[in-house]
């Protein structure tokens, strides 16, 4: 038994705003993440932080604008919550040394994404955004924190309702057992459960499906946002081309040149995600190719490295003028309940980033919420750990549930993402949500449905069973909306 104060699950910004908060109060944190520490979804984003600093903009409006892109489903206190409480903490994260991109004059700069009615991107680096914040919330860290790299969660422990430890798998296939006052979860979203994704590849469900098997309750898990432009060579995905590029300028079109979001939206190629995720994909599932018309933006390579980078590792000239383009799994809207201050419904279980669903994104991300979300919330949860002293239950080694055996061999994962993209993609079909359900149930150990596993379970057995739990619930939730809303869109 392995007993720590705090105990985070994940290394993305979410678990990292909420340690490096911690660490400032001289509070002990382990954070446990499955692979590298830098491993996560939030190095690999392209995107900004969309805040309202500047002098044309207010919270007010950037509260109207998440909603808007919400379809109105979020939970507008949450939204205000976020909105309102995000220009101090950015400023914070700044004096604390983030070096965001200035203009000629030395100001912020701003860009402009998706659905935002204003310039309200601020970025670090070009397009390496994620990483550099990633960078600058690992360099805050302080002795007062431990993480343990290549170490995987299995199982939440639970008494008498209440969160009190976590099972996990380390690198040399060691079950360890942790007993915790607080465990927060970060694990991110479930972006390999499709075949093209912007997603790390350590991002399977896992916290999802904890969650799931610890009782806590879920929301709006239906809502899974794929990104219009993924870098996409001969059917392979190989990387996220910013939205920022169409924000600059460039044009989603034809092979001949048509551009495809005429008539389509009035916002055009900045239309919300879902909108444009689905007229590019209605183009693909035709044999017909699209690109990016990226020959107005000035001075590209300067602007863009990382795209460019990604680009020319895979046999694309961004001098060309073109991108090849398809979507892509990109962010899941739901997750496990949870407030802003990261509680969730089991007692000792906290939950922040990706992984949560507080409300604020309702049933389409607003573009470049995402970064923000995982540090002002993250910030808000750390808060609310240093301001309400808590000692978890204790328990034996004999107290943990035996869990139940595989009943049969599991499919691989490409066979998880081929069903997940035919039956719960961009598109969906609600007369055939049942044959996916069936097909996932087949695989749960036993008639309770898909509960922890035993002892005999290793990482990759336990992986492919998240995917398939957290595809389960996915494939549930899209059953019970029966309308099209957001990124749940439903043909029949």
């Amino acid at each position: 038994m392995i007993n720590v104060d705090i105990l985070v699950i994940g290394s993305g910004i979410g678990a990292l705003s909420v340690t490096g908060e911690l660490c400032k109060a001289h509070r002990k944190v382990t954070v446990i993440t499955k692979g590298l520490k830098k491993a996560c979804n939030s190095s690999l984003a392209q995107g900004g932080i969309s805040v309202a600093l500047s002098d044309d903009d207010s919270a007010e409006l950037h509260y109207k604008d998440t909603m808007a892109a919400g379809c109105n489903l979020n939970d507008s206190d949450a939204v205000m919550k976020l909105v309102e409480t995000a220009p101090s903490v950015i400023r914070e994260f700044i004096n604390d040394g983030m070096v965001f991109d200035k203009d000629e004059n030395g100001n912020l700069s701003f860009g402009r994404e998706a659905a935002h009615s204003l310039n309200r991107i601020i970025h670090a680096g070009g397009d390496k955004t994620g990483l550099r914040v990633v960078e600058q919330l690992i360099r805050i860290l302080t002795t007062d924190c431990e993480v343990i790299q290549n170490e995987m969660a299995l199982e939440l422990i639970v008494k008498n309702g209440k969160c009190c430890g976590v099972v996990t798998l380390d690198h040399n296939g060691k079950r360890n057992i942790y007993h915790a006052n607080y465990i927060v979860l970060a694990t991110g979203g479930i972006g390999q459960l499709y075949p093209s994704t912007s997603n790390d590849s350590t991002i399977t469900g896992d916290g999802l499906a904890m969650a799931y098997r610890a009782g806590a309750r879920l929301k709006n898990l239906e809502f899974i946002q794929f990104h219009p432009t993924m870098l996409t060579v001969n059917g392979q995905a190989y990387g996220l081309v910013s939205e920022a590029v169409r924000g600059a300028g460039g044009i989603l079109k034809t092979q001949d040149g048509t551009p495809i979001m005429e008539g389509v939206h009035p916002m055009k190629d900045l239309a919300p995600r879902d909108v444009v995720a689905r007229e590019v994909y209605a183009h693909v599932v035709k044999g017909e190719k699209i690109y990016l018309d990226i020959s107005s933006i000035k001075d590209f390579r300067k602007k863009f490295p990382t795209v460019t980078e990604i680009c020319e590792e895979h046999g694309v000239n961004p001098d060309d003028g073109k991108l090849p383009v398809a979507p892509g799994a990109h962010f899941h809207m739901g997750g496990v309940e949870a407030t802003p201050e990261g509680l969730t419904s089991v007692d000792g279980l906290f939950a922040v980033g990706e992984v949560s669903c507080t409300g604020v994104h309702g049933a389409n991300r607003l573009a470049s919420n995402s970064l923000l979300e995982g540090i002002v919330f993250g910030k808000l949860l750390a808060d609310y750990i240093l301001t309400h002293p808590r000692k978890s239950e204790e328990f034996t080694e004999s107290e943990l549930p035996e869990g139940s055996p595989l009943k049969k061999a599991l499919p691989s994962k490409e066979e998880i993402r081929s069903k997940m993209m035919e039956f719960l993609g961009i598109v969906r079909s609600s007369h055939r949500i049942d044959e996916i359900i069936a097909w996932f149930e087949q695989y749960m150990p036993s008639s309770k449905g898909f509960t922890s596993l035993d002892k005999n379970a290793n990482a990759q057995e336990y992986e492919l069973y998240n995917m398939l739990t957290a595809g389960y619930l996915i494939a549930k939730a899209a059953k019970a909306r029966k309308e099209s809303i957001g990124a749940h869109y439903i043909t029949e």
